[in-house]
């Protein structure tokens, strides 16, 4: 009956012990924190793979719009296309791409300064045309004016004399005037000289002074 008794106590405190166990078990509650981490995981992981796949596209659109613009230079530049037969077939290097432009950019300004140069000249040459034009039609029409002009001729004399009188002028202001340094030098300062000193008033006032001059010797 001893044993019997202390048994029974034995079980009665081991069955109040589960049962305290399995109220304080019961109290706390569930967090899932396994769960949690597992599906946080892979969320941190997707976050960081999106980040890495659009730094990914937007170095190769870069390294892309790179190549592209060194495609354009090597397709316009002319010398980018011939044959550079100290790197033999190889590739050309981005750097040798870079010097041919520089060079080829230099190039072209130096050929714009000299179209410009070609211009400038060319430009004068059509307003000593004109001048040459006016003063033709000025000639042509004096003529027409006056038909009966001329018919009393002077002699050879007379007309060497006033044309050397015009000549003397003219070569006073001309070699002054015009530079024979160069020939681009000599023809830039003829056509000035033509604008500045064949203009028709200033022509008309040297053939009037040496009428005159004529006219004084003559009487």
């Amino acid at each position: 009956p001893a044993l019997f008794m202390e048994n029974a106590r034995k079980s009665s405190i081991v069955s109040r012990a589960n049962s305290i166990g399995s109220t304080s078990a019961s109290s706390v509650p569930n967090t899932d924190d396994e769960d949690s981490d597992y599906h946080q995981e892979p969320y941190k992981e997707s976050y960081k793979d999106r980040r890495r796949r659009a730094h990914t596209q937007a170095e190769k659109k870069r390294r892309d719009a790179i190549k592209k613009g060194y495609d354009d230079l090597q397709a316009i530049v002319p010398t980018c296309e011939q044959q550079d037969f100290s790197i033999g077939s190889q590739k050309l290097s981005k750097a040798i791409v870079l010097q041919k432009t520089i060079d080829y950019i230099q190039f072209l300004h130096k050929e714009k300064k000299k179209q410009e140069e070609e211009v400038s000249t060319l430009r004068k040459d059509v307003m000593a045309l004109k001048i040459m034009k006016v003063n033709y039609e000025q000639i042509v029409k004096a003529h027409q004016d006056n038909p009966n002009e001329g018919k009393d001729q002077v002699s050879d004399e007379m007309k060497f004399n006033v044309f050397q009188g015009i000549m003397d002028s003219l070569f006073q202001s001309f070699n002054t005037s015009v530079s024979v340094t160069s020939f681009q030098e000599l023809s830039a300062c003829v056509f000035s000289w033509i604008e500045e000193h064949c203009k028709p008033q200033t022509l008309r006032d040297i053939v009037l002074r040496v009428l005159h001059q004529l006219k004084r010797q003559l009487y």
